[in-house]
């Protein structure tokens, strides 16, 4: 864990219980879990959020279509590529 032997974590523990006291170590582990817990919930948020976008955007390397464009037989091509075809 964090490369940290026991004898570093009790050595830790035993300055932290020196400077916050006996009293305040239950408030303090209440506040750290309360802590990571909103972190976690909010990285699930983040990620769905990602998993979400990613599937939308997906894009098909053979065909240049994203995903949402396949059913509608709708081609990608930027305008760029669209005026060089014009172009031609």
């Amino acid at each position: 864990m964090f490369g940290l032997g026991p004898t570093e974590l009790i050595i830790i523990l035993v300055i932290v219980l020196v400077i916050f006291g006996g009293e305040k170590l239950p408030d303090l582990a209440r506040s750290l879990g309360e802590g990571v817990r909103e972190f976690n919930k909010e990285k699930e948020k983040i990620q769905q959020q990602y998993d979400e976008t990613k599937e939308a955007i997906d894009v098909d390397e053979e065909t240049g279509n994203r995903d949402a464009d396949r059913s509608s037989g709708e081609n990608t091509k930027s305008d760029e590529e669209e005026k060089t075809a014009d172009q031609n």
